[in-house]
């Protein structure tokens, strides 16, 4: 989710009712030795709270000075990424590439938790393991629970898996029958009913989303919705149109227009995946060299449905 949980698109879904928030990863060497450069990444408003900050690093000091410049900034809780299959930074050792050397990972959470103490809830997300053969989330997790964690995310994929495949939410329950403080469940929620699916199958304590609310902040509201009274609002065309221009007049408040064209030609295609024209959008949006075009031809598309 690096680059597109900004505090824009973090704004985004407060609006739509998300109960809690976590920045993009920050990296805890980039923290430490460039921190004027870094810091984007951590800044948020006050509106965003209950909101954490997510860190990834493979060396048990520089994670703890990383945690300990976090402090002045009042995160209402950290998270340590141990689930990022990402080529660049499991070759660092960072990320899911933990879960191959576990008392690394565990080393890691305990020099975390000196500095967090019982003040500031630490979490770590972690994935199903490297690859299928090598299944290690529970003795994994239980480890993180041992080292300090107060909460564990998974996501029931291996890093080999990246995002493909379905996860394995049997994992998630495996570990929540196992683990005696909270479990978060991540992987493939696109849906209220999904969600639902979900809580019923794993009993995890609460649910994370990423992917499955790129193009549809709205998710938030309408899982609340359907888990609490089994009813949710269908959204129209209207909604879907205000929402994405209301996410380019946040963006706009954050970063220079030129940063803000750029990037909303990623966010802005994921609104309109799967209408009529969408495909033809997105390209156009692709070639926009300001945000005004980028309003225009939005405008222009949703003109037919309004």
């Amino acid at each position: 989710m690096a680059g597109y949980t900004d505090r824009a698109f973090r704004n985004l879904c407060k609006d739509w009712g998300v109960d809690y928030l976590v920045s993009e990863m920050v990296s805890a060497d980039g923290l430490i030795r460039d921190k004027a450069k870094t810091i984007q990444y951590i800044h948020f408003d006050s509106r965003e709270r209950p909101y954490g900050v997510q860190i990834f690093g493979s060396d048990p000091l520089t994670m703890a000075r990383a945690a300990e410049a976090l402090i002045p900034f009042q995160p209402d809780f950290i998270d340590i990424n141990m689930g990022c299959p990402v080529k660049k930074v499991v070759k660092r050792g960072a990320g899911s590439a933990l879960m191959k050397t576990p008392e690394i990972a565990s080393d890691i959470v305990k020099a975390v938790k000196k500095i967090t103490r019982d003040t500031l809830p630490l979490t770590v997300k972690f994935r199903s393991g490297w690859d299928s053969a090598h299944i290690n989330f529970l003795s994994f997790g239980l480890l993180m629970q041992d080292s300090g964690a107060d909460i564990l995310c998974l996501h029931p994929r291996t890093t080999s898996q990246m995002f493909s495949g379905k996860s394995n939410w049997q994992h998630i329950r495996e570990l929540k029958s196992q683990a005696s403080i909270p479990v978060i469940g991540n992987g493939d929620i696109d849906s209220p009913e999904a969600a639902l699916a979900m809580v019923e199958e794993t009993h995890c304590d609460a649910l994370m989303i990423g992917r499955g609310a790129l193009g549809k902040p709205w998710i938030f509201r309408q899982i609340t919705d359907y888990l609490s009274t089994g009813n949710y609002r269908p959204i129209i065309k209207s909604d879907l149109f205000a929402t994405a221009m209301k996410h380019l007049d946040y963006a706009l408040a954050y970063k220079r227009e030129d940063i803000v064209v750029r990037e909303m030609r990623s966010q802005m295609c994921h609104y309109t995946k799967g209408m009529p024209g969408g495909a033809e959008l997105r390209a156009t949006i692709n070639h926009c060299g300001s945000a005004q075009e980028i309003r225009d031809n939005l405008k222009d598309f949703f003109q037919h449905f309004l």
